[in-house]
């Protein structure tokens, strides 16, 4: 049900599919649950358009010596590629572009060499690869010219304050060889080689006592140009807000992590909804200013409006900072309704995810009694 919303978010757009695995719960004895997930994200705008795929994985340590000995169909890592068929889907749905991004536990050759053809790839690279000429992936772009130097603003992470970081941009064209498989059968499944853009971004002039920022991403969209460089970088970027549904999912949020249900279907059930909650917060954060001028339908159901106006005049104030500014029909009109719910007063700072999931809750509990009030 969300993948068939976002199917009906992305006509006309480029799409970027983002995707990550978070853990849910671990014993600390080589037992855990995780959840794989992938979102859709406006490349144009960086609206975040919804929930493409998720799916749960129960993890059991002591295997991990038998993993090269499995064909790749059953192994952990093939959820990477699994979810990149399931983008593809997208196409269909009138996306113009889905570009797959994923950070360094996806980079798998099978990734690159068995991605389908609707969809462009955009992978943190965490393997020195063996090239056609002989060479390897680390070292390929030392002799390469700047395009160009890009200044950005690196958001805060966990032990790592905000910072302004300036980039040395490098890129080149790359043939990466299969690698070796202990299974000939599975290896011959595979092109021998598999050509694709080598972007490196390195930090300039880090300062003393911090590591400095280094990305090598590996594309199969063509890089010329220095902001062709910059555009791959900005996507890659873009990857930081399935970090943020995550963390708006665990303890910094919805605390999913502390919920005492039994697994095998009531903790997964509550969890997916957890995850469509998550994102609903994301996508109200994100557009509390009316930036990318989203409609109302990416987040709640249009039917929903009537209500929400309802709600909206019974919040405001006579002050011009205590009226909602944006209109009517409009997801930054529902956002600054759930703000205003969450706590938030209209005249200090920018409502973030804590206040807006408060506010959300609030919203849904009374939409629910909007929808009965002609039975009662």
């Amino acid at each position: 049900t969300a993948r068939a919303r976002t199917a009906g978010l992305v006509q006309g757009c480029h799409v970027l599919a983002i995707q990550d695995t978070t853990t849910l719960r671990d014993d600390g004895k080589q037992r855990s649950l995780n959840l794989h997930a992938m979102i859709a994200v406006d490349a144009a705008d960086g609206a975040l358009l919804g929930l493409v795929d998720a799916v749960f994985l129960n993890h059991v340590g002591g295997k991990k010596q038998l993993c090269k000995k499995r064909p790749f169909a059953e192994k952990e890592s093939c959820r990477w590629l699994d979810a990149t068929n399931t983008a593809a889907s997208l196409v269909s749905a009138g996306a113009v572009c889905v570009t797959v991004i994923a950070d360094q536990e996806s980079d798998i050759y099978e990734e690159f060499a068995c991605r389908p053809a609707e969809t462009e790839l955009l992978i943190r690279v965490h393997h020195d690869r063996i090239l056609e000429d002989g060479g390897t992936l680390y070292s390929c772009v030392q002799n390469v010219a700047e395009l160009g130097r890009d200044t950005i603003k690196l958001p805060a992470n966990p032990g790592r304050p905000a910072r302004t970081v300036v980039l040395a941009l490098r890129a080149r064209t790359v043939t990466l060889m299969r690698p070796k498989r202990n299974h000939p059968a599975e290896a011959a499944k595979l092109p021998n080689k598999v050509t694709l853009t080598l972007v490196d971004a390195r930090e300039v002039e880090p300062p003393d006592g911090v590591k400095p920022v280094h990305w090598r991403l590996l594309t199969t969209h063509v890089v010329g140009t220095f902001e062709d460089a910059c555009r791959i970088t900005g996507f890659y970027r873009q990857r930081w807000t399935i970090e943020q549904v995550f963390r708006v999912m665990k303890t910094k949020g919805f605390d999913i992590e502390a919920v005492r249900i039994a697994e095998g279907g009531p903790f997964e059930n509550l969890t997916t909804a957890t995850l469509i909650a998550a994102i609903q917060v994301l996508q109200m954060v994100r557009e509390r200013d009316g930036a990318a001028d989203r409609p109302l339908q990416d987040a709640l159901d249009p039917e929903d409006q009537p209500a929400l106006e309802a709600i909206c005049q019974s919040l405001e104030g006579k002050t011009g900072k205590q009226k909602n500014p944006h209109p009517k029909g409009s997801l930054a009109y529902a956002s600054w309704v759930c703000a205003r719910l969450g706590g938030w007063t209209g005249y200090y700072g920018k409502p973030g995810p804590i206040v807006m999931m408060h506010g959300l809750l609030s919203l849904k509990a009374m939409l629910h009694g909007w929808s009965l009030r002609n039975n009662v």
